[in-house]
């Protein structure tokens, strides 16, 4: 079992930025793979990005290229996820994925999923 637990929500302004940040804790096998979907709504979940643990492949959907940036944190098994030029479009909540066979781009993949955290671009 994982736990997933995210952080860095919160309110910004339209062109501004945020550090989404997320550490997973548990047991963590090495094709783990971790990503982050955000959700509106009354709409469905939408896939972001995600990294595999062992290799540090990182892929982007092609929304998410350009704005959308993944890292690992400092400490262990964190994943970051920075994002620029926030628009009020962008304004849902963020959510963390774990998934245990490497690869997390399709919620059938995730087996894991955080509290989620919240984003709100507005000025």
């Amino acid at each position: 079992e994982v736990q997933l637990v995210e952080s860095g929500g919160g309110l910004v302004q339209p062109g501004g930025s945020l550090r989404l940040s997320c550490v997973a804790s548990g047991t963590i096998y090495r094709t783990f793979a971790m990503g982050w979907f955000r959700q509106v709504p009354g709409q469905e979940r939408e896939y972001i990005a995600f990294t595999d643990f062992n290799g540090g492949r990182r892929h982007y959907a092609d929304s998410a290229k350009g704005r959308f940036t993944l890292s690992q944190g400092n400490a262990k098994n964190t994943l970051i996820l920075q994002v620029n030029s926030l628009q009020p479009e962008d304004t849902a909540m963020y959510y963390c994925a774990g998934c245990d066979i490497g690869v997390c781009s399709v919620v059938p993949d995730v087996n894991y999923w955080g509290h989620g955290t919240q984003v709100t671009v507005s000025s």
